[in-house]
């Protein structure tokens, strides 16, 4: 399976990954923080904020590469996260739009 043929869904502290042709979850990730999630594919790393910490997962997999608590910045979820590599939730809806 490739990146391209996954949807992420982020929700009370889990990530998963669908097939994007099935809905049939390919992997899920409860190990971190609950609350709301943030989701960033960044080419071959899916970043993930929950609660004020921060994680990197293998796309394929949903294993945590590595995480940071991000101690002495309080807690929630950003309101973005950007990436030269990654792209923005506005960035997928313009490309949307665009090939309508």
């Amino acid at each position: 399976m490739t990146v391209d043929q996954l949807i992420f869904v982020g929700l009370n502290g889990y990530a998963l990954a669908l097939n994007r042709e099935t809905g049939e979850i390919v992997w899920s990730n409860d190990q971190m923080k609950n609350g709301y999630v943030t989701m960033l594919l960044d080419f071959d790393r899916l970043i993930v904020s929950t609660n004020g910490y921060i994680y990197c997962l293998d796309p394929l997999t949903g294993n945590i590469q590595w995480h940071n608590p991000l101690k002495g910045y309080g807690v929630g979820a950003p309101t973005s996260l950007v990436s030269v590599r990654g792209q923005t939730s506005q960035t997928v809806i313009e490309q949307a739009a665009a090939a309508a």
